[in-house]
């Protein structure tokens, strides 16, 4: 500990890892995606073209975030 300081210092051995990126992007792509989706459902029910034009991208970018689990569990660790 530092004097004067109450938290110890983090002296971490282990690596950074390195797919955190994409795992980040992974999730970001998935809850992104499926929140638009609903919003376009919701707008739907107003206006039919502005709930397309929210929830085809919204699906697109869940099934892109689905595709990339399957990528990031074949490369290696």
């Amino acid at each position: 500990m530092n004097a004067g300081s109450y938290m110890p210092q983090l002296n971490s051995s282990k690596p950074p890892k390195p797919h955190a990126r994409l795992e980040n992007w992974i999730w970001i792509l998935i809850y992104g995606g499926l929140f638009l989706v609903i919003l376009g459902l919701a707008s739907g029910r107003t206006d039919a073209t502005i709930g397309w034009l929210l929830a085809i991208p919204g699906a697109v970018a869940a099934a892109v975030g689905i595709v990339l689990i399957y990528v990031r569990s074949r490369l290696p660790s």
